[in-house]
């Protein structure tokens, strides 16, 4: 019995050092997750986001790290599979137990993957546009929201094209359903009669376009000037781009401006029946600044290839990363809440040769462009904001959450704030 007990102990002894010594390995690195689909319709747009975030991260090791810890990445694929980034993002906080996790493109993907956020109090950095109407304590929208991208193109359109009527084309998800609600909202409040605003969705992946690009050519035909909004995303662009040119709509013709089609999408494409056509974001590689001359060639020395493009979701995963290792290094840990507390009002430079501040909504501000597709794939900036706009979590156009904001600092510590009542009508969102 003594022989058993004595056993019994140095049993118990061996895996409290097994443990500790496991312990004390996790803690000699700082995870850091990266969610975003490897395979399936949304590939051909986020591969690359994972492997910007594995280039900061590098960056970020060769420069010791952060708080004397190297970074680890923990890298999964949602596969374009909605519920499955919730799996995915359950996985990297309770499995791997990652200090922050960059991810998700659609907002379908975000919204599966926010109460897992939110019920294991983990950390997300967004890195899209996206339709606004949310705001989440445990997620920092580095994207842009509706009054940073669709607001201003709509404008421009209207100001500076003459577009007279409107054709709303997206994906059917919430992030098109939800922004086209907003600009149908924005359009009839500056006049636009609901006859000349045609609104319609697709699913991911659509491929045969003839019907509809044929509706929105014969729509277009009335005799004023008609622009294509496209909220379109994925692949399912690369046969609507197509068919635009087969049946002969030219950007004088009807010019597209798209919020979803950046550089990585046109390098897929043969972009001379594009040129002309627009597209709307928050940063060009064309832009000219030292530092975003910088970045494109520590990214292609990283990717080792020298054709390799960049696009809007990789600055704003380069200013998320930048403001979350920042926000560390002020805080003294990756503990959330205390991150969370220390990011809001972090300023660091944006690829335009700006900055970037995070506000108290967790939205970031940015400047606005408009581009013009070149022939090589390429933007020429055709119009710009004067400064950068902050991102605005509620519309201000929709019934219901124009008296809404959003402060997650003291003394609101509020994602959805009614001004007129003087309640947070919710702990989060």
């Amino acid at each position: 019995m003594k022989k058993y007990t004595k056993n019994i102990g140095v049993g118990f002894t061996a895996l409290a050092l097994s443990i500790g010594a496991s312990l004390v390995q996790a803690a000699d690195t700082i995870k850091v997750g990266v969610l975003h689909s490897l395979s399936g319709t949304m590939a051909i747009s986020e591969t690359t986001l994972k492997d910007t975030v594995l280039m900061l991260i590098d960056e970020q090791n060769k420069k010791g790290g952060l708080l004397g810890k190297k970074l680890e990445p923990v890298v999964v694929d949602p596969a374009s599979n909605w519920p499955l980034f919730a799996e995915k993002a359950r996985e990297l906080l309770e499995k791997d137990k990652v200090d922050v996790v960059f991810g998700c493109w659609t907002s379908v993907s975000r919204k599966s993957v926010l109460p897992v956020f939110e019920e294991l109090n983990g950390l997300l950095f967004y890195p899209v546009q996206y339709e606004g109407e949310e705001s989440s304590k445990n997620v920092f929208y580095t994207g842009a929201a509706p009054n940073q991208q669709a607001i201003p193109a709509v404008d421009y359109l209207m100001n500076e094209v003459g577009v007279k009527r409107w054709v709303l084309a997206g994906t059917d998800y919430v992030y098109p359903r939800t922004t086209n609600k907003i600009l149908e909202a924005y359009l009839k409040a500056k006049g636009v009669a609901a006859k000349d605003i045609m609104i319609n969705y697709t699913p991911f992946g659509h491929s045969d376009w003839q019907s509809i690009v044929s509706d929105i050519k014969k729509f277009g035909s009335a005799g004023a000037k008609t622009a294509v909004v496209s909220t379109i995303n994925g692949d399912a662009n690369v046969p609507f781009y197509k068919e635009l040119a087969n049946q002969g709509i030219s950007a004088e013709d009807i010019p597209v401006v798209a919020f979803s089609v950046g550089e990585e999408e046109l390098s897929g494409l043969d972009t001379k029946p594009l040129v002309g056509h627009l597209a709307a974001w928050n940063y060009f590689m064309s832009v000219d600044s030292d530092v975003n001359t910088d970045f494109i060639d520590s990214w292609k020395a990283f990717i080792k290839d020298s054709k390799r493009v960049t696009n809007d979701p990789m600055e704003a995963h380069f200013i998320g990363f930048n403001m979350w290792a920042e926000a560390v290094k002020k805080a003294g840990t990756t503990d959330v809440d205390k991150v969370s507390n220390a990011i809001i009002g972090v300023t660091v430079p944006n690829l335009s040769g700006g900055y970037a501040t995070m506000m108290p909504n967790h939205h970031i501000t940015k400047p606005v462009l408009i581009g013009e597709i070149q022939e090589d794939g390429q933007f020429e900036t055709v119009w710009q904001t004067a400064g950068a706009v902050m991102g605005d979590a509620w519309s201000d156009y929709l019934e219901g959450s124009k008296d809404i904001t959003a402060d997650w600092t003291a003394p609101l510590v509020c994602g959805n704030y009614n001004v007129k009542t003087g309640k947070c009508s919710g702990q989060n969102y």
